[in-house]
Order: structure tokens, then sequence, then C-alpha cells
């Protein structure tokens, strides 16, 4: 009987905490989609690009989006069983919330685990691509596209215009080509079509241009000298292109192992000592808050009685975020010297726990307790004070209508 009801709440909770967790991702996902896509374009990649500096973004939202799901899972699992009478009815049975909380930490378990080795040691490897896809981006490494109807510049000495391209840019239509050299030679050039080809040597392209006209001045021509061609080639320079930096310049881009050798570092400087710190406390808050999370999710998912107020869940989501931005609040104080982790992190660590089990405390083991009875009160009275203050000058504004003008 016992295994069938764990099934039963492991039913409940999965399901709306997969949902979250996917929902979560893909708003924060989006949200940043926008920007990506401005930055490619402005400087000229190619758009499939987004997507691969989306994809190492996803660690970075799980660290967030992880512990909402899980959250969110078990609230909504439990609300829903304390609307429908089913929690009291189980607790009837003699099943108290510890008991029915078996399966929900055995996810908590699982998620944590996930949490711990993507926040440990799968961010900062996402982290360090991301950095190296935007340096690439940067530097031209990933190509540039031709924009149509702009004079894009190729190599030092060269200016390339086209009125209309296809097939990604790789055929060009209406091409204008201008060279200029350090002693003097100027050359332009118009053509019908153009193309880009591959050269022998690593550094250099040519750029085949056919049916056009070409102009060609130099110092020592009275006249420029104009010629008609079938096909021209042009080479083109590629510039030399910066190697990107190693990993670990940033604290973000070391895995938790390596966080604690360049603390065990004597010969760290103390300001990146604190940095580096100040990043590691801050990875191990975020997770081993997720162990107390389930008590929480309990202790808002039961609404007081005779009410189906979801006060609850917009709670829970406030919670999940202040509680991770006050964390990322005491590492940035921590990272510039001002107070020990122990106290920008820890401190607020453990006022949020005593918060979270008092809760739980009042809910599982006060007769009649309802931690979240007070907000609802509260809540209640400041929307009938609204909907009074609504009233008022709604009945203001029809006896003004009232009054016959002068």
């Amino acid at each position: 009987m016992l295994k069938k009801i764990d099934f039963y709440i492991a039913r409940k909770v999965f399901v709306p905490l997969v949902a979250t967790l996917v929902l979560a991702a893909m708003l924060l996902l989006l949200e940043k989609m926008l920007r990506l896509f401005d930055f490619v374009v402005s400087e000229g990649g190619p758009v499939s690009i987004v997507w691969q500096m989306l994809a190492n973004l996803i660690p970075e939202y799980m660290g967030l989006g992880i512990p909402l799901g899980l959250m969110m899972g078990i609230l909504l699992a439990f609300r829903n069983m304390a609307l429908s009478s089913e929690l009291d009815a189980l607790r009837s049975v003699g099943l108290g919330y510890g008991r029915l909380l078996r399966v929900p930490y055995l996810f908590c378990a699982a998620l944590m685990a996930t949490n711990f080795a993507i926040v440990g040691y799968v961010q900062p490897l996402s982290e360090f691509a991301y950095q190296r896809l935007e340096f690439d981006l940067r530097s031209g490494a990933l190509g540039a596209s031709i924009r149509v109807g702009e004079f894009t510049p190729l190599g030092d000495n060269m200016t390339l215009r086209v009125e209309d391209s296809e097939d990604n840019g790789r055929v060009l239509h209406g091409v204008f080509v201008r060279v200029d050299d350090s002693e003097g030679r100027r050359i332009a050039v118009t053509a019908d079509r153009g193309t880009f080809l591959k050269s022998d040597e690593e550094n250099t392209i040519l750029l085949r241009v056919s049916n056009g006209r070409l102009v060609q001045d130099e110092p020592g021509f009275q006249v420029p000298r104009v010629l008609s061609f079938a096909s021209y080639d042009f080479p083109v320079n590629l510039p030399a292109i910066e190697a990107f930096r190693q990993r670990g310049i940033g604290e973000e881009e070391l895995n938790l192992g390596e966080l604690l050798k360049v603390i065990d570092n004597d010969r760290t400087s103390e300001v990146y000592r604190d940095r580096v710190s100040a990043n590691f406390h801050f990875r191990l808050a975020e997770v081993l808050i997720m162990v107390l999370l389930p008590l929480m999710a309990v202790a808002l998912a039961v609404p007081p009685k005779r009410s189906t107020s979801g006060l609850g869940i917009f709670v829970a989501i406030v919670f999940v975020v202040a509680v991770h931005k006050l964390f990322q609040y005491g590492e940035r104080t921590s990272a510039i010297g001002l107070v020990s982790p122990w106290i920008s992190i820890w401190l607020p660590f453990t006022l949020v726990a005593a918060l979270i089990l008092w809760m739980y405390w009042t809910l599982a083991h006060k007769p009649g307790g309802q931690p979240i009875g007070a907000l609802e009160r509260a809540f209640s009275r400041l929307g009938k004070l609204i909907a009074r203050m609504l009233g008022h000058e709604r009945r203001k504004r029809k006896r003004l209508q009232a009054i016959p003008a002068a």
C-alpha cells in the first residue's frame, strides 16, 4: 500500500517538476536569444552560431532552473492533494509530512547531484566555450557575411560592395571592387557576378568576378587603362587571427577542484584569492540550499482551510529567485574583499534555513498551524482595500458625470 502511495506522489511531483524546469530554461534562453541575434548580426557572423552560444548558456541557467523546478514540482503536487482532501486522508491514516516527503527527497537527491555536477564541473567548461565563441565572432575567425548594399573592407586595401547575394553569400551579383596599394596604384572593378574560392595559401582566398570592366590607374599613367574581361581573380589576404587565451583566467571557468587548488596556493594574490573563495562558497550554497526546498515547498503548498488561493505559488517563485540573487550579492561583496564569505553567504543561508524550518515545523507539528496564513490575511485585506478604493473612485466619477453642465 505504501509503495502505491509513493508511486502516486512520484507521479504527482514528476510532471510539474519537468514542466517547470523546461519552461524556466526556455524563458531564460528566449530572453537571451534576441540579444544574441542582434550581437551576431552586428558582428557579421553566421546566424547558426547563435544556437551554439545558447547551448553553452544552458548549464548556467540550469543553476537556477533546477531548484525552481524542484520547488514547483513538490509544491504543485502537495497543493493539488491538499485542495482535493487527499492530503487530509493520508494524514488521517498515520502518514505524517516526514513520511510523505520521502519520495520528494529522492527527487531532491538526484537533482542535487545533477546540479552539483553542472555548477561544479560542466558550467565552467560551458562558460569558457561561450567566451571562446564570442572571441572568435569578434575577431572574424567565424567568417563575416557580405552585407548587401554596404561597402565591406576585405583585408587592408580592398573594399567590396554587392547589390545582391545568394547561396548564403557564396554567389554575389552586381559586384564593385576597389583596390588601393601603398605605391599609389588603384584598381576599380565592376562585374555581373562574383564568388569566393579557396586558394593554395592558408591565409589567402580568391574573389573571382566575371563579365565585368576594370579601370586601372597608376602614378605613371597619363590616362587610366580600361579593359573588359570574362573572368578575373583577386587575391584577398585574410587578417591574422589572434589565438584565444587559456581556460582559467576567470574564476567562473574553474571547477571546484581547481578553485580549491587556487585557494590553497600560497602564491595566489589576496585579491584573486578573495574572488575565487567567494565563487567557491557561492556554488556550494547554491547546491546545499536545495536540501531545504522540499520543506519550504510543502509549507507553501497547503493553503488555509476553505481557501484556494494560489499565493503560495507566487511566494515560492519569488523566494527561489530572491535567494539566488541574495547569494549572488553575497558573492560579489565577498569577491571585493569587504566581508568574509562566512558572513556574506553563509549567514544569509543560516537565516533562510531557520525561516524554512520554522515554516515547516509550524505546518507539520503545530496544531492548526498555517505558515502562510498571515500572508493570506494580509493579501486579502490589501485586495479588499484596493477594491474599495477603486469602487470609491468609480462612484465619484459617476457623480461628476451626473452633474449638469452650467
